[in-house]
């Protein structure tokens, strides 16, 4: 009798479990039908930003980064730039508590002002909390916060220096001949030449290729050493 209760159990939990795993992959597919790439992508990344600030706050490791590995931050050109925005709205919240009258108006903005700073605040948080890394098996991570993640493999690598530039365009750019920008602060620090075309994902999901990489690291030499460093065996 006792078996057959425990069958039962078994069954009825396996039932469940199933019902869950159909329930959840229903719904997953129901929001791929109905909500666009680009804002699922949106939506991430202010999810993956938000957890980035409570890492940062509570001064937690890096995001990603394994024992013998090196973090390479990226937020130097940025930082001083970001705390004045947020200085900035700062003082638009309070200029605006006091010109607005009307208590409802007051409140919508209020929320709206506490929530744009928070947001700023998160972004710089994950680019802190997301460096680059130097992988143990001689793979680059190159990361911007939430927004950008691309693994390049030791044998795509063909070779690595320090090259300072100021490219003029958005934080992801890519010219004709696959040449990748990845600018932070107006400026790129790093030259990555590719054996062969690597493909990676823009911030709202498109897909493209590149043949060479350009990015900014705060400590370029540091970085472009590790990498030209042979892989432990």
């Amino acid at each position: 009798m006792s078996d057959v209760r425990a069958v039962r159990k078994a069954v009825r939990k396996a039932v469940r479990k199933a019902v869950r795993k159909t329930t959840r992959r229903t719904v997953r597919e129901a929001v791929r039908a109905v909500v666009p790439v680009p804002v699922r992508r949106l939506l991430l990344h202010e999810l993956r930003a938000g957890a980035s600030l409570g890492r940062w706050v509570l001064r937690r490791p890096p995001h990603g980064v394994g024992a013998g590995e090196l973090a390479a931050g990226y937020t130097g050109p940025q930082t001083a730039m970001m705390y004045g925005l947020v200085f900035v709205a700062l003082v638009e919240t309070v200029a605006l508590s006091l010109l607005i009258p009307w208590p409802a108006v007051h409140r919508v903005v209020l929320v709206l002002d506490v929530y744009g700073v928070l947001l700023m605040l998160a972004m710089h948080a994950a680019c802190v909390t997301r460096p680059h890394v130097v992988r143990r098996d001689g793979s680059l991570r190159i990361r911007y916060g939430a927004l950008f993640d691309l693994t390049v493999p030791p044998e795509a690598v063909a070779s690595v220096r320090v090259d300072r530039r100021y490219p003029e365009g958005r934080l992801v750019a890519l010219s004709g001949d696959g040449v990748l920008d990845l600018i932070v602060g107006s400026q790129t620090t790093v030259t990555l030449e590719l054996t062969r075309p690597l493909a990676f994902t823009r911030p709202l999901g498109a897909r493209a290729e590149a043949r060479t990489i350009r990015f900014h690291a705060d400590d370029p030499r540091t970085l472009v050493a590790a990498l030209r460093q042979p892989a432990p065996p």
